[in-house]
């Protein structure tokens, strides 16, 4: 009787104790729901303002209404526990941002300013297109801006002001001294009446993040300037980082051998035409310092970089992938076949036409 009653306990306890966890696991479960994120892969700006003396209550209630929070009853739980103060501002608040996110940001205080302005440069373009940027988002205009690169003491300022920049840019040669130099990517500034040389500075500051890993591998033979060359031609001959360390593989093995490039995005930044239509024979043969299609080319990168290239472009550039191609050729849907000899080459473009795979 003794035994069947402690079995009895032991079946009871053993019910309570698996009833508890499975209690924990739930509430656990819950919390961490409706703790977290209402939505993990938006990313759109909510903005949100607490005015000044606005309850916890008021401001869980804007924040669910806005789909920011799940739950009204846990955020004001959460303030009070942790003694949270809420200030009163206007944020950006996003709806992949968990509730203790949330929380902290409105605890901090606002950082989001409405007239802030957000350029974004494009990898692969020429400053040119910068300019425009420039000029669509600000109070400066498109001529402001390429007179400013104009300027040889700003650009002699600049050279005394950033290690990676060089007297090579000063070549009176060179269409525009800063091409190449300035890190494609999206930048935030306080307004639209930013000058035009924070703008500049703020770019050059990330090339300089971005060149420092680099820097051991300048010497007197390859300057930084000929690998940004470089790089901004492989920007535009390959659309991912393996094609264009192949690529740059093959541009050195033409230019060790005394070939030119043979490059055809040279010869259209040379005329500074857009890549739009097919270029004439004769203009191919134009002879520039950026074409590296025409015949006084032999052995010899552009004069200068023809875009502002990515950090894979440089990457390319300083890593290439070493092989024995002198060619290369890319159909309509970016794909890279690579040859050894002209005959191949010709080959090759003839099938990609036969295929209608050809670019134009």
């Amino acid at each position: 009787m003794v035994k069947k009653q402690l079995k009895l306990k032991y079946k009871v306890l053993l019910v309570v104790i698996i009833a508890f966890i499975l209690l924990v696991t739930a509430l656990i479960t819950t919390y961490k729901y409706l703790e977290g994120p209402v939505n993990k892969k938006e990313t759109i700006d909510v903005q949100i303002t607490i005015p000044k003396g606005a309850s916890v209550k008021e401001i869980a209630k804007e924040l669910k209404d806005n789909h920011l929070i799940r739950s009204e009853i846990l955020f004001r739980l959460f303030v009070r526990q942790t003694n949270h103060t809420l200030k009163a501002a206007t944020y950006q608040l996003q709806r992949n941002m968990s509730l203790k996110q949330i929380i902290d940001i409105l605890t901090d205080g606002n950082t989001y300013n409405p007239d802030a302005i957000r350029l974004t440069f494009l990898e692969g373009k020429t400053i040119k297109k910068y300019a425009e940027v420039i000029a669509d988002k600000t109070n400066h205009s498109y001529d402001e801006v390429m007179n400013f690169l104009a300027d040889k003491t700003y650009i002699q300022s600049l050279i005394d002001k950033y290690w990676f920049l060089t007297d090579e840019i000063l070549n009176p040669n060179i269409y525009v001294a800063l091409e190449g130099y300035l890190a494609p990517n999206t930048y935030e500034f306080e307004n639209k009446d930013v000058s035009i040389e924070k703008i500049f500075d703020t770019m050059l500051d990330q090339t300089a993040m971005e060149l420092e890993p680099y820097k051991d591998k300048i010497t007197d033979q390859k300057t930084l300037h000929q690998y940004l060359t470089l790089a901004s031609v492989l920007e535009l001959e390959g659309l991912n980082l393996e094609d264009r360390k192949m690529i740059a593989g093959v541009f050195n093995n033409r230019l060790n051998s005394g070939m030119n490039m043979g490059s055809d995005v040279t010869t259209y930044y040379a005329l500074q035409k857009d890549m739009t239509t097919d270029l004439t024979v004769t203009e191919f043969q134009t002879i520039n310092l950026y074409n590296t299609r025409a015949s006084n080319m032999g052995g010899k990168l552009p004069i200068g970089p023809i875009c502002n290239p990515s950090s894979s472009a440089i990457e390319a550039s300083f890593n290439p992938t070493n092989n024995d191609y002198l060619y290369f050729v890319t159909d309509k849907n970016g794909k890279v076949y690579y040859t050894k000899t002209e005959r191949e080459h010709l080959k090759q473009v003839e099938e990609i036409k036969e295929a209608g795979n050809w670019i134009w």
